[in-house]
């Protein structure tokens, strides 16, 4: 399962959405994590109501299933959530790698079932339609 963090700094969790200088995107099982890729974005990212700065964001994350955040506006929650990611609003600032560990160790016992509706967008979806002949 791809696993997305806003950050400013590439080490942990600080960032909001819109405002995040960096998305670091990860792939997580219950075996362990590796690293995809970073996205960087420049310009000009502080609160403004500009809904543009977010079309490449949404972009970057569109195959992940959970986005860790520091904070996140109405309108982009409303769009990351129609783009079936999972938003997840991180208190304070933690270490991605701290985050990856717990997540892991969730995945290797029975996860809650929000985490497993989320786990799911992972899995190719099998049709048989034999069955409706």
């Amino acid at each position: 399962m791809k696993v997305a963090f806003s950050t400013q700094d590439k080490q942990k969790v600080d960032a909001h959405f819109g405002w995040a200088k960096h998305i670091a995107v990860y792939d997580v099982t219950k075996d362990g994590y590796s690293y995809i890729e970073t996205f960087d974005f420049g310009g000009k990212l502080d609160e403004d109501g500009d809904e543009d700065k977010l079309a490449p964001k949404l972009e970057a994350i569109k195959d992940v299933a959970i986005v860790y955040v520091a904070a996140i506006g109405g309108s982009a929650a409303a769009r990351v959530v129609a783009s079936k990611i999972h938003p997840i609003k991180v208190p304070q600032p933690e270490p991605i790698m701290d985050i990856l560990e717990k997540l892991q160790e969730v995945l290797k016992g029975t996860p809650p079932p929000w985490l497993r509706k989320v786990m799911q967008k992972d899995e190719a979806r099998e049709l048989d339609f034999e069955d409706e002949a």
